[in-house]
């Protein structure tokens, strides 16, 4: 191939100027190095690509021809640069993590919002965390973590979010529901769905049946929601979720929802993080959208929700 794109650059410019000095100036070149390189380039071809007024400069027909394609592979390269350029680009990670499998449900909602004012932050959802965020973010492998218990320890800072209810997530014909909310004693014969987490960090234990020395007639654990909704929709126990998790089905009629005791039972989530003379502002602003935005309009929601 005989031209160059410092070739196609040249027409280029000279087309959109039509004049020599602007096109020089433009190019950064002297005029007479730009004259030089229009004469090689018209030699190479064989034939004249402008005509030299005495002003102005206008392509001819061979010209236009080359003008056509210079456009197009210019444009064509330009954007090649951009996109190889942007591959190149390290994205910054904030690692983040729960407390909960549920609140990975809001999280994509969020995440939306987040990265409108941080494309250049690459949130990375560390779900083998969820059962242990706190020691996780101790141990460095976390830089945000989203939790209801706190643990006592210098080195981290709390955040209040949010507050959501647990409630018990019932068959639409359960006998229970006739009751406007439940206390331990209605747990006592029944087989209860509860997440996959040790006795000792499900709130419907602690907080509910061991004060009152109530046990359920059998328990079963489950990872996901979606799992426990189902057993409930067969009639094969009774759930304990947050409202705001069963709200799509309690709309639909397939499930109803009580509360637990006579005050509910609520739980307080917190943004938990290792202090720092500089806490990176992208984390103080998800911290802030999460506060604000996404999630309290989800338990708004469900507290309007039967």
């Amino acid at each position: 191939m005989d031209l160059e794109v410092r070739h196609l650059r040249l027409v280029a410019t000279l087309a959109e100027t039509a004049n020599m000095t602007r096109a020089a100036e433009r190019l950064h070149l002297t005029q007479s190095a730009l004259s030089h390189q229009l004469r090689d380039i018209e030699d190479r071809l064989g034939t004249r690509l402008f005509e030299r007024g005495t002003k102005t400069m206008r392509p001819t027909a061979a010209g236009r021809r080359l003008l056509e394609t210079a456009d197009r592979v210019l444009d064509d390269l330009a954007r090649t640069e951009k996109e190889v350029r942007g591959t190149q680009q390290t994205r910054e990670p904030m690692r983040v993590s729960t407390e909960c499998y549920t609140c990975y449900h809001w999280l994509p909602e969020l995440l939306r919002a987040f990265r409108k004012k941080h494309p250049q932050v690459e949130v990375q959802i560390v779900a083998e965390a969820t059962r242990r965020p706190l020691p996780s973010l101790l141990e460095g492998k976390l830089d945000l973590a989203i939790v209801v218990d706190r643990l006592r320890n210098a080195r981290i800072t709390y955040r209040p979010l949010f507050a959501d209810e647990l409630v018990a997530v019932l068959p639409p014909t359960h006998r229970l529901l006739r009751k406007a909310y439940l206390v331990a004693q209605d747990f006592a014969d029944e087989h209860v769905l509860v997440y996959d987490a040790p006795r000792a960090d499900l709130s419907i234990f602690v907080e509910v049946l061991d004060p009152a020395g109530v046990s359920p007639r059998e328990v079963s654990r489950m990872q996901l929601t979606e799992a426990i909704v189902e057993m409930v929709k067969a009639d094969m126990g009774i759930g304990v979720m947050a409202r705001w998790a069963a709200l799509p089905h309690i709309k639909a009629g397939l499930v109803a929802a009580r509360p637990l005791t006579a005050r509910g039972l609520h739980r307080q989530w917190q943004a938990a993080f290792l202090k720092k003379k500089s806490v990176p502002a992208h984390v103080l602003d998800f911290i802030d959208i999460m506060s604000q935005k996404s999630v309290p309009a989800l338990f708004r929601k469900a507290r309007r929700t039967a």
